[in-house]
Formats: C-alpha cells, sequence, structure tokens
C-alpha cells in the first residue's frame, strides 16, 4: 500500500494532480484545499490513501496528514465514499469541519456541496467523539465567528461563498487578529480587483 509520494508535478487540476516519482507517473486524487497549497510548486509531497476495489485502484493524495486522517474518519462513516469524502475535503477546512462536528452544526455541513441533511446529521453522531483525535499540525486556527461574521457579509453582498471564504481565510492568516470592519474591507478590496 501507498503511503506518501513525493516528486515533480507533471500536472494538476482542482481534483487531480499527475505526480512523476522517478519516472512512474501517478494520478493522484487532491482536495481543492490541498490543490491551493500546491498551485505554483513546482513538486510536491503527499500523504497518500490507497483505495482498492475489485475493478480500480485509486490513490487519493493530502497536504498534511491531518487531512488525511479526516478523510479516513470521514470514509468510515457509513454512506460517505472516498469521491464524497474528498468532495466534503474540498468544500470546508479541517478546523472548520471538526468545530461543525463537535458542535453539531448540521447546518454548516450541509453548506457542503453533496452532503444531505440526513449524512450531515450522520457524521455528526458518528464522529462527534473521534474529531478531537486528529492533529492539527499545519493548521493555523482562526477565530471561527469573525471568519463567518466577514463571510456572512460577503455573500451577503453578492460574493460566491468559497471564494469570500478563501479570501476571508487568506486574509485571516496574514493577520490573525484583524477587526471584523479592516478585514471586510481588505476582502471587498481583494474581491473587486
Amino acid at each position: 500500500m501507498i503511503g506518501y509520494l513525493s516528486g515533480k508535478i507533471i500536472s494538476s487540476k482542482p481534483t487531480r494532480l499527475l505526480l512523476d516519482v522517478n519516472g512512474v507517473g501517478y494520478v493522484i486524487n487532491i482536495s481543492i484545499n490541498t490543490f491551493e497549497k500546491i498551485t505554483d510548486k513546482q513538486t510536491a509531497s503527499l500523504f497518500i490513501y490507497t483505495s482498492v476495489k475489485e475493478d480500480s485502484i485509486s490513490l487519493f493524495g493530502f497536504f498534511t496528514e491531518s487531512e488525511k486522517e479526516m478523510f479516513e474518519l470521514l470514509i468510515s462513516v457509513n454512506g460517505i465514499g472516498p469521491k464524497l469524502a474528498l468532495s466534503v475535503l474540498s468544500g470546508i477546512q479541517i478546523g472548520d469541519l471538526r468545530n461543525a462536528i463537535n458542535t453539531g452544526d448540521v447546518s454548516r455541513i450541509v453548506s457542503i456541496p453533496g452532503i444531505g441533511r440526513k449524512t450531515a446529521e450522520r457524521l455528526v453522531l458518528e464522529l462527534k467523539t473521534k474529531v478531537d483525535k486528529i492533529s492539527g499540525e499545519g493548521e493555523t486556527e482562526i477565530p471561527f465567528s469573525i471568519k463567518n461574521e466577514a463571510v456572512a457579509a460577503l455573500t451577503t453582498l453578492g460574493y460566491n461563498a468559497k471564494l469570500a471564504e478563501k479570501c476571508v481565510r487568506d486574509l485571516l492568516t496574514a493577520e490573525p487578529n484583524a477587526a471584523l470592519e479592516e478585514l471586510i474591507k481588505k476582502a471587498l478590496s481583494k474581491l473587486n480587483n
């Protein structure tokens, strides 16, 4: 079983990567969060989950070990396969997902494309006691309420939720103690350029 690959990026798309490892090309399914972290890089090192089925072998790659651990937790839930788990990780940051599961915020989980109410409730029920075991290495903890308020303000103004969330997250990573008003002003400036 393959657990880790490091090599030269031949081509990459938001959900798929072709990685050359010593002359062998591996097609690896990735989340949008991993894609954002490897964009503009020549090489990549990814933690790998190998999915073996009767008719196929698929590789799923993650920039951080905590993202791989969350993926493994997600596929342990009945009704969630590797593709849906990858979609979940593309639609929400690990810290936000962990927080939503811990607090039982079903509406936040339902906002992820491909997740219905029953699946969201099952996620909360089955993973509530398990998500705290996932290490947070490689993540910068962003104040949840400030981020949510800023994203809500931007989406109310008509901006795409995914773009607004990425913009706010980037701004908060650069300046973690930003005030809400300042954060929204900078996000508006960034989104309008």
